[in-house]
């Protein structure tokens, strides 16, 4: 069961949208049940890391021999994710990538409803990018506390990240998701998820390396 007063890892936190793609397939296909055995063999993960993870995210009992319901369990696992709540989020930087990102509907599957995007350059002020309104970065702190909105995407270049983020950050954001290569130094109060595609590439190229390399001998 479920208890919030128990703190949860980064790795719980990045294996549980694993399961529940994985479980959403199983149950499309008609498929009722699993158990924590099961779902650990199909993510090639740890029997006992999988039950521990279930049991920080899942109010549902499971069933002797048989396992968890796997609608109850999806159901758990979204509402212990947020996806259920929709969060309204801001994008800062609409270049290739912010564009990239706008454009993406798969958000919607995680709760993310991205409402606005903003660029300092005055050529795209009064805009739209795949059907959402692009403003110039002047009206940022306006917009974000009359919309409410407490998540921003960061992707401008490192330069301005930080100056943008305390921008944010004084109009009510209280999450980044920051894809510049900076590190931003933020309140505790504000949650950072930095992704670096440069570092994501070195790892997956040094794997590659190794396999190849084993390949040859």
């Amino acid at each position: 069961m479920a208890d919030n007063d128990r703190s949860i890892s980064l790795a719980t936190l990045h294996r549980m949208p694993g399961y529940l793609a994985y479980l959403k397939a199983r149950e499309a296909a008609g498929d009722e049940y699993i158990s924590s055995v099961e779902l650990a063999r199909a993510m090639q993960e740890n029997p006992a890391v999988v039950k521990k993870d279930l049991s920080m995210a899942v109010v549902s009992e499971g069933k002797p021999k048989v396992g968890y319901f796997i609608p109850d369990l999806v159901r758990d696992i979204e509402s212990f994710m947020g996806y259920d709540n929709e969060k309204d989020a801001v994008i800062v930087g609409v270049g290739k990538l912010g564009q990239a990102l706008l454009g993406y509907e798969g958000f919607g599957k995680y709760g993310l409803n991205i409402v606005a995007g903003f660029d300092p350059d005055p050529a795209l002020a009064g805009t739209e990018v795949h059907g959402k309104k692009i403003f110039g970065i002047e009206k940022l702190e306006d917009i974000v506390r009359r919309l409410g909105v407490k998540m921003a995407i960061l992707t401008l270049p490192a330069k301005f990240a930080q100056t943008m983020a305390d921008r944010l950050v004084s109009a009510g954001i209280r999450a980044i998701w920051n894809f510049s290569l900076a590190g931003l130094s933020l309140p505790s109060t504000v949650a950072v998820k930095n992704e670096n595609m440069a570092a994501s590439l070195a790892v997956l190229s040094a794997r590659l390396k190794e396999i190849l390399s084993k390949e040859d001998k």
